[in-house]
C-alpha cells in the first residue's frame, strides 16, 4: 500500500498544493490558488514603497482551494489513490511574515474592527517599513547582547519579526493594544488546519524563531525582558505572551480538525508538521546536505545549507541565519539571499528593453537569451551591482540600489541584461565565499525555481561564475515537495534524511563550468567585488579610476 502525503507552500503571490507518494517521489496532483486582495495579492500604499500587506482571509480560502483541487486531481488521475493513505501534511510560508491575532489565534484584520486598517493585515516579508527600527534593534544588540546578532549574521533586517512588530507600534498602537500575541504565517496555517483556539498551545517553529526572531536555547530562547524593554517596554510585556519553545519541522504541530475534514475532504486526525519557511523545506526537497548549496531562483533567492551540529557553526556575519533544526534535525541550517533577481529583469523588460526585441515581454525574453547566447564573458564592456532592491546578503541593507558601469552609445539592451544575470551571479558568488570562509565548504549547487528551468544561458552563466557544477531539482514545486516530507516524517518509520535521499529528483541536464569563461569571470568578479565595496561599505579605501579602463580593456580582448 502506497503512503502520501500533503505539501502545503505560501508563497508571496499564491499558494500551491502537491500530493507525493512519499516511498518515490512521485507527484499526484497539484493545485494553485492566487491571492486575490492588492495587486498579485499584495496590499500596497501609493505614499510608500516600502509596504507590503497581505489580507489572512486570502490564505484560508486558498486553503481549502488548493486542498480539495489537488484530492480531486489525484483521484481523477490515480484509480489506485485514496485519500485515507494520506500519513501526513507539511506547510510553509514566506518570512518573516508576522500576524497580528487576538488570544484565541485569530487575525485582527478578520475583525470587523480592523478589516479596513492596512497595519492590522499580514506584514509579508518583502514588507520593509521597519528599516529604523531594524537599525536600532542591531546598535542595542552591539551595545549590550552582542550574541543575538552572532546567530543571524551581525546585523537585524527590516524583513524581521521584531523591527515589524516594534515598528507597527510605533505607528499604529490601536493595533498594536488590540493584538494578544503575534504569530509567523508558517505558524498560523498549522494552528489554523489543527483547530487550536488557545494561543499559548500553537507549536512555533525554529525556523521562524531562529533565523527572524533572534531565538535560541542557549540564552534561553527569545530575546531576554530587559533587552526588550530598552527597546520598548511594551515589548517586555508581549514577550510573556508569545513563547518558550520552538520546534523542528520533524514535531508535529497537531492534527486535522473535524471542522477542516469537513471543508477539504482530508480525513480527520491527519498529522500536521510543525511550519517553516518555504526555502528551508524547499531545499530538502533539493537534497541539500553537507557541501550542498541550494538557490531557489525566482523574483527574489534564498539560498540554504547545512552543518553537522557537530561543527558548531556560530557566526557567519552577513548571512540571514546559522539556527540548529531550521531545515534538518542535528544540523544547523544557513540562510543567504538575494533581494532581487527576476525582479531585475523584469524591470528591464518593461521598461528598459525597446519593442524592436519583440511585441511581448516573453519576446524580448527570448529574443534578447538568443542573442546574448553568442556573446563573450565581458565582451559588453558592462558591469552592474545587482541591488535594484537593496542588498539582502552580505551587506543586509535595503537602502542600497543598483548600478550599471560601462555604457557607450553602442550599448545594446540584450548586453545590459546579460550584465545584471552575471551580477546576480556575482552576487551568488559572494554568498558563497563568505560561507567558505567561515568553514563551511560549497562543493555544487542545486537550483529550483522558474529561473532554473527556463533560463539555460543564465544557469550556464552562473555554473561559469561560481566555477562549480549546477544541478536542477527534477521538482517544479519543490518547497510544496519539502513541505510534504516533513508532514511524512512526523509518522513513526519515517525518517526526513531517508525521504529526502527517495524523493529528492534531480534533472537529467548538468550545467559544468567552461574553464575559459571562468578565466575572464574572475577578472570581472575581481571588478565587481571593488564596486562592492565601494558603494556598500564605509571602511573601503581603494580607487576606482581604473574600472572603466579595465571593462573597456577586455571589452577588446573578447570581441
Amino acid at each position: 500500500m502506497a503512503n502520501f502525503a500533503i505539501g502545503l507552500d505560501f508563497g508571496t503571490n499564491s499558494c500551491r498544493s502537491v500530493i507525493i507518494n512519499v516511498d518515490n517521489g512521485e507527484e499526484l496532483a497539484t493545485s494553485v490558488y492566487s491571492y486575490p486582495s492588492g495587486e498579485l495579492g499584495i496590499i500596497t500604499d501609493q505614499t510608500d514603497p516600502n509596504v507590503a500587506r497581505q489580507n489572512p482571509q486570502d490564505y484560508i480560502s486558498g486553503l481549502e482551494f488548493i486542498i480539495k483541487e489537488s484530492l480531486s486531481g489525484a483521484e481523477r488521475d490515480f484509480p489506485d489513490f485514496d485519500s485515507d493513505n494520506i500519513i501526513g501534511i507539511g506547510v510553509d510560508t514566506t518570512g518573516s511574515t508576522p500576524i497580528p491575532v487576538d488570544a484565541e489565534c485569530r487575525p485582527l484584520a478578520l475583525n470587523d474592527q480592523f478589516k479596513d486598517n492596512i497595519n492590522a493585515l499580514v506584514w509579508l516579508w518583502k514588507d520593509h517599513t521597519a528599516y529604523e527600527e531594524a537599525e536600532e534593534i542591531t546598535k542595542l544588540a552591539n551595545d549590550i547582547r552582542p550574541q543575538f546578532l552572532e546567530r543571524c549574521g551581525g546585523t537585524y533586517s527590516s524583513e524581521w519579526w521584531w523591527a515589524k512588530i516594534l515598528h507597527l507600534k510605533r505607528i499604529a498602537p490601536e493595533v498594536f493594544n488590540s493584538a494578544h500575541s503575534f504569530l509567523e504565517h508558517c505558524d498560523y496555517i498549522p494552528a489554523l488546519l489543527s483547530g487550536v483556539n488557545d494561543i499559548s498551545l500553537v507549536k512555533r517553529s525554529v525556523c521562524a524563531a531562529g533565523h527572524k526572531a533572534m531565538y535560541c536555547p542557549s540564552w534561553g530562547g527569545l530575546p531576554d525582558k530587559e533587552f526588550l524593554g530598552l527597546l520598548d517596554p511594551q515589548l517586555e510585556e508581549l514577550r510573556d505572551r508569545l513563547y518558550e519553545t520552538a520546534y523542528p519541522s520533524n514535531h508535529a504541530a497537531g492534527s486535522l480538525s473535524l471542522e477542516w475534514s469537513e471543508k477539504t475532504g482530508l480525513r480527520e486526525g491527519i498529522p500536521i508538521a510543525v511550519g517553516a519557511f518555504d526555502c528551508h523545506m524547499g531545499a530538502v526537497a533539493c537534497g541539500v546536505k553537507e557541501g550542498v548549496f541550494t538557490k531557489i531562483l525566482g523574483t527574489s533567492t534564498c539560498d540554504i545549507t547545512v552543518v553537522p551540529e557537530s561543527q558548531n557553526v556560530d557566526h557567519i556575519p552577513g548571512v540571514c541565519g546559522v539556527v540548529n533544526g531550521s531545515v534538518l534535525p542535528d544540523h544547523f541550517g544557513v540562510e543567504a539571499g538575494q533581494s532581487a533577481v527576476g525582479d531585475i529583469f523584469l524591470w528591464l523588460v518593461n521598461n528598459i528593453v525597446p519593442d524592436s526585441y519583440g511585441s511581448s515581454m516573453d519576446e524580448k525574453f527570448e529574443t534578447m537569451e538568443k542573442l546574448m547566447s553568442n556573446d563573450a564573458p565581458g565582451s559588453s564592456g558592462l558591469i552592474a551591482l545587482d541591488w535594484n532592491n537593496g542588498n539582502r546578503t552580505i551587506l543586509v541593507d535595503v537602502r542600497l540600489s543598483g548600478l550599471l558601469l560601462g555604457q557607450t552609445l553602442h550599448t545594446k539592451a540584450h548586453e545590459i541584461y546579460r550584465a545584471y544575470i552575471e551580477a546576480t551571479a556575482f552576487g551568488a558568488l559572494t554568498i558563497i565565499n563568505r560561507i567558505e570562509d567561515y568553514g563551511v565548504k560549497i562543493k555544487e549547487v542545486v537550483t529550483t525555481g522558474g529561473l532554473s528551468v527556463k533560463n539555460t544561458v543564465l544557469m550556464q552563466i552562473y555554473a561559469d561564475i561560481l566555477d562549480r557544477p549546477l544541478k536542477v531539482a527534477k521538482s517544479d514545486q519543490t518547497c510544496a515537495v519539502g513541505a510534504a516530507l516533513f508532514g511524512a516524517s512526523i509518522n513513526e518509520g519515517f525518517d526526513i534524511f531517508e525521504l529526502r535521499d527517495k524523493c529528492a529528483l534531480i534533472r537529467d541536464k548538468i550545467y559544468q563550468p567552461n574553464p575559459e569563461a571562468v578565466k575572464i569571470y574572475r577578472k570581472l568578479y575581481s571588478l565587481y567585488t571593488d564596486l562592492h565595496d565601494a558603494f556598500g561599505t564605509e571602511k573601503w579605501q581603494g580607487n576606482l579610476s581604473r574600472v572603466m579602463k579595465d571593462l573597456i580593456n577586455l571589452r577588446e580582448d573578447q570581441r
